[in-house]
């Protein structure tokens, strides 16, 4: 009989949303669920395109992307984001970024007894990633140093799920602490297209470090190009932290399929859907931000990103009760960490339709 080996993990968080889920659907209006952050809005016609023209490609593609892909990302990153230096080589396609925030402690050789550090509130695959291999988790408090003994420092600015934007200050300082214990930088920087009341920067842009050496950045088309459902991420940084993830990454068959890199080479060299999608975000904000203000909460952060970090000065649950007896689903605080314990995330990820209906709801 076979028996399941592996480390133990914790629960998968959205399921413990069911009873609530379930009382949000029971609305007259219908659910409105902004409990998470996916894309609703269509693929943009010029990927779609994109996706399609590769179709007939039998061959299988390969791990690196390729050249005019990784081209492509070098391009634009400096163009929307002024990072500059970075190598076409240093570039490595993924699987969206989920799969590569939960398997690069692996990846990079993190073990047992080793220490990943994370922030205090915060996406809850970084603790899953450590883990998978078998480490030490390490939440830290804004600006706290990693302990002696850490391997991997995340960062992540705009953050989820608070939509905090850390400094180039802040960063610099958080590098600096990271290579004095000797660990690897991992920025999480899916959201940086998406700057609302602040301008993030990239780990790797010139303000923040000299070389990249030790540090590396993660990146998603899944926000900006409402590209969730093709699964296409990126890590770049470091030349040599990225020629070995390049090696066991063709060992392990973690290859983005021909067409998704044909689709992220189009978002990537067409600016203009970004604005449009940044638009409409921005636009459901402006309804949703001042509507849950009104409705008596706090929206602390949320400078940048995809979701507004509300509270009520109550536990998360009671909160998330609160709403679902409105029809509306949201994520507590306690998904990302015990200091999240009273806020909840409420994402800008819904039709407008649904983003006016939520805004009624709160008036209620």
């Amino acid at each position: 009989m076979l028996s399941r080996r592996g480390p133990a993990l914790p629960d998968f968080p959205w399921d413990s949303l069911a009873d609530h889920a379930a009382k949000a659907r029971k609305h007259p209006g219908g659910v409105v669920d902004l409990s998470v952050g996916t894309p609703v809005d269509p693929v943009p016609a010029v990927i779609q395109s994109a996706l399609s023209s590769v179709a007939d490609i039998p061959g299988y593609p390969t791990t690196h992307g390729t050249p005019e892909l990784r081209a492509a990302f070098v391009a634009a990153v400096e163009r929307r984001y002024g990072i500059v230096g970075l190598s076409a080589d240093a570039v490595l396609p993924t699987i969206g970024s989920k799969e590569l925030v939960a398997w690069l402690p692996t990846l990079l050789g993190v073990g047992p007894g080793d220490i990943v550090a994370v922030p205090s509130v915060a996406y809850p695959t970084y603790e899953v990633g450590a883990l998978l291999a078998g480490a030490i988790v390490v939440r830290l408090a804004d600006g706290e140093k990693p302990p002696a003994g850490t391997r991997l420092v995340w960062l992540n600015s705009p953050s989820n799920p608070t939509g905090r934007v850390l400094s180039a200050e802040q960063l610099r300082d958080a590098v600096a602490a990271a290579r004095a214990v000797g660990a690897v930088v991992a920025s999480d920087e899916c959201y940086l297209a998406l700057p609302w009341d602040a301008s993030p920067v990239s780990v790797l842009h010139p303000s923040v470090v000299d070389s990249f050496d030790g540090v590396l950045a993660v990146h998603s088309l899944s926000k900006s190009s409402s590209l969730a459902g093709y699964r296409a991420g990126f890590i770049t940084g470091d030349p040599e932290l990225i020629s070995g993830l390049l090696e066991l990454r063709k060992h392990a068959g973690m290859i983005v399929p021909r067409p998704v890199q044909e689709a992220m080479r189009a978002a990537l060299e067409d600016d203009a859907h970004v604005a449009e999608q940044r638009s409409r975000y921005l636009a459901r904000r402006e309804v949703l931000k001042p509507a849950l203000e009104a409705a008596g909460f706090t929206v602390s952060h949320s400078e940048a990103g995809l979701y507004l970090w509300s509270s009520r000065g109550e536990d998360a649950w009671e909160t998330i009760s609160w709403l679902a007896d409105r029809g509306i689903l949201a994520a507590p605080g306690t998904f990302y960490g015990p200091a999240g314990a009273q806020h909840v995330r409420i994402a800008l990820t819904a039709t407008d339709e649904r983003i006016a209906a939520a805004a009624e709801r709160l008036k209620a």
